[in-house]
């Protein structure tokens, strides 16, 4: 592996192929980003430059068996990829793994590691903010994981991006009260009683 890498060139794994590849996993991983909206509303409804893959931070060597033979790199922050080592552990702090076949290829996969206690996935972004792991994602008909929509516009919430716009109001049609009421108190937790999607999920500070 060089030692330095361009952020640009993408041809993005499919999200069934991605399944493939994981098909042995013995950890639990989830699609996530803009393919997990367009998973739980059920159709795709915008492009994607890329495809995420979220993965417990205690399951991160995960990505080494499954990609023996691709090239790894670590996003350390503010945004520097650098070759990730076999057996090197990733702390707290890098969040992003960029995955190719090779060094003349495209990017194809990016994990994203998230923080865990025990049965509980806690959010990197405010530790009060928890799931079990059990409610983090759902599978479609055909059985493809993905991470569950409210906690992927958490992430969205913080940006505000056109997209991360679009992914909002074409999830909040298949948002149940449940999830609707976990987003919006999260939302509230982590950006404030202002934010502007709580108007639209209904919610009231208390």
């Amino acid at each position: 592996m060089s030692t330095a890498a361009p952020f640009t060139s993408w041809d993005p794994l499919p999200p069934e192929e991605v399944a493939a590849r994981f098909s042995q996993a013995s950890v639990p991983w989830w699609i996530a980003g803009g393919h997990a909206i367009a998973l739980a509303v059920g159709r795709r409804f915008r492009e994607h430059a890329d495809t995420d893959v979220l993965l417990l931070r205690r399951d991160q060597y995960t990505v080494q068996e499954v990609l023996p033979d691709w090239e790894w790199w670590a996003a350390d922050p503010p945004g520097t990829l650098r070759p990730w080592r076999v057996g090197e552990s990733l702390t707290a702090g890098v969040h992003d793994i960029w995955c190719r076949p090779g060094p003349a290829e495209p990017w194809r996969l990016q994990f994203m590691l998230d923080e865990s206690e025990g049965d509980e996935w806690v959010s990197r972004r405010d530790a009060r903010i928890r799931l079990p792991l059990a409610r983090l994602g759902r599978r479609t008909a055909e059985g493809l994981p993905h991470l569950t929509p409210e906690v992927q516009l958490l992430y969205k919430a913080k940006g505000l991006r056109p997209k991360d716009e679009e992914d909002f109001a074409a999830a909040l049609a298949v948002l149940d009260a449940d999830q609707r009421w976990w987003l919006a108190e999260a939302l509230e937790l982590v950006h404030g009683a202002h934010h502007p999607w709580l108007p639209r999920l209904g919610w009231e500070s208390p």
